[in-house]
């Protein structure tokens, strides 16, 4: 993970991770350029509707927190909160 912070371009992980993070990127700092042609390389990379749906709800989600935690200027936890949660991602994931 430090690696992709650091330098997604040299970073060791697959290049449908890789194209699918740079999607997120766009969608994230440019959503209003962000068209089919962005998609058509995930999927030659074989990165799966589902997949570029799931990447897309959870990027949606953090952006709005971020967003809405920046503008009612929301105070950070401590780390033990982030352990606790992050403890529970990796356990069951993303689900509803």
């Amino acid at each position: 993970m430090q690696a992709v912070l650091e330098d997604l371009a040299t970073a060791p992980i697959t290049e449908p991770l890789r194209a699918t993070l740079t999607f997120l990127a766009k969608v994230t700092k440019h959503y209003g350029e962000v068209n089919a042609d962005d998609v058509r390389p995930l999927i030659a990379l074989g990165v799966t509707r589902a997949q570029i749906e799931d990447a897309l709800n959870v990027c949606f989600a953090f952006n709005v927190i971020t967003r809405l935690a920046d503008t009612f200027e929301f105070e950070v936890g401590p780390q033990s909160a982030f352990d606790v949660g992050a403890k529970s991602l990796l356990t069951r994931g993303y689900r509803l």
